[in-house]
């Protein structure tokens, strides 16, 4: 569609008085909306007001739109028809805001940014109305295709003997209720020392079929390989380990046994408990880790005859970590490093305070593994040292393994 004489020298005269970005916001604007009209008359088989044979629709009139770019806020108009509908190829439809902003948002809500943060942030970016909360929450849809591959890679392409599974609390709203929806998550390290995200799950607790099927499913990718798996003693866990992960022992994690222990003695006596349970993870031998629990029992059963009673029934699952390698020792007892993941995963989530859906629970989560796994995977760091991994894959053992001293294979 050419201008006219008279929109020339008008688009001129405002392009002289205007300052360099208006000026491409303008140049922009105008350029986007005669694009658009050309498409239009494609489309009709006509110009305005030209009778042609190959006319297939009317026009009526223009429906506004705002495309937010980085040059400010364009206003377009799109055109309308009598019949049918038209809707430009260079704009998505829903969108109202540039691929730049885009990935600025994505960003933003993958690092925790409140929705009125990146409202504020979209505004100093260009944008004069900002963004809406439907909006971000639309444009973080689009990251579910990637983040949904990665959830479902496969895990076959490295053997994994160390497991760590634990799952936190975050609030989701669920048939018009807001409640506690449970995040299961685990990581691995790889027979070469190094780590990775093995999966994620949202689901409604912690039971035993919720964390066999979530077991099953890193099975079915093909995880392999395991020879430990380090987790809390929620007995829907266990239960679930002994059922699926066959070959592979589990370790109590021994700061969460420590948290149990404290809920049945006094504050006061706490930190001489705790420190007295300590000492049997600080022995050389594995036959020493195992005969210092049962003195630390004696001690402790006097004063503490429940905490006797806790060592002596978790004692297999509390010192498991001492039939591996020595120098895996102290990342094994306990799932700290997966303690840490949850932190930053709630420390993110909390921005959200409540989520609408489980989908949007799980974008989130997914997207903030999928950062801290290329960060591994990108920044290559040892989690167990070099020439320590050997020992777990003899030559002469099979992949199948028998299972050890406190695993079950039912």
């Amino acid at each position: 569609m050419a201008l006219s004489q008279h929109d020339l020298l008008r688009l001129l005269e405002s392009l002289r008085s205007a300052d360099g970005l208006e000026l491409v916001r303008s140049v922009a604007e105008r350029m986007l909306q005669e694009l658009i009209e050309a498409e239009a008359t494609a489309r009709i088989g006509a110009e305005w007001n030209e009778h042609t044979d190959t006319r297939i629709a009317l026009r009526n009139g223009h429906r506004d739109k705002t495309l937010t770019t980085q040059a400010g806020d364009l206003s377009l108009g799109i055109p309308k028809l009598r019949s049918g509908s038209f809707f430009p190829v260079l704009l998505e439809r829903r969108r109202r805001i540039d691929q730049a902003l885009f990935a600025v948002v994505m960003e933003a809500y993958v690092h925790g940014v409140s929705t009125r943060s990146v409202d504020d942030l979209v505004k100093a970016l260009g944008s004069d109305t900002g963004i809406s909360k439907s909006e971000v929450s639309r444009i973080c849809q689009d990251l579910d295709g990637q983040l949904s591959a990665f959830r479902q890679r496969r895990l076959d392409h490295v053997r994994f003997p160390y497991v760590y599974l634990d799952a936190t609390y975050c609030k989701a709203r669920v048939e018009h209720q807001i409640v506690s929806r449970a995040v299961v998550i685990a990581t691995g390290i790889t027979e070469d020392g190094g780590r990775e995200v093995l999966g994620v799950m949202v689901g409604d607790s912690e039971s035993e079929a919720s964390w066999t099927a979530f077991l099953r499913s890193l099975r079915e990718r093909g995880l392999g390989g395991v020879r430990l798996v380090i987790g809390d003693h929620h007995l829907g866990l266990v239960a679930a380990i002994r059922k699926v992960m066959l070959g592979a022992g589990y370790q109590r994690c021994r700061v969460h046994f420590l948290r149990n222990v404290f809920n049945v003695i006094s504050k006061d006596a706490a930190e001489m408990v705790a420190a007295t349970i300590r000492t049997v993870f600080a022995q050389p031998t594995a036959a020493a880790v195992r005969s210092q629990l049962d003195t630390v029992a004696d001690m402790l059963g006097t004063q503490f005859p429940k905490v006797k009673e806790m060592l002596l029934e978790a004692k297999d699952d509390l010192t498991a970590f001492s039939s591996f390698p020595e120098r895996h020792w102290k990342k094994i007892q306990s799932t700290n490093p997966l303690e840490r993941i949850n932190r930053e995963v709630k420390r993110r989530t909390d921005v959200v305070q409540v989520f609408p859906n489980d989908d949007a629970l799980l974008r989130l989560v997914t997207a903030v593994l999928f950062e801290l796994h290329d960060e591994w995977i990108a920044f290559p760091r040892r989690y167990l040292p070099e020439g320590s991994m050997e020992e777990l894959y003899p030559a002469e053992t099979p992949e199948s393994a028998p299972a050890l001293p406190n695993t079950t294979a039912d």
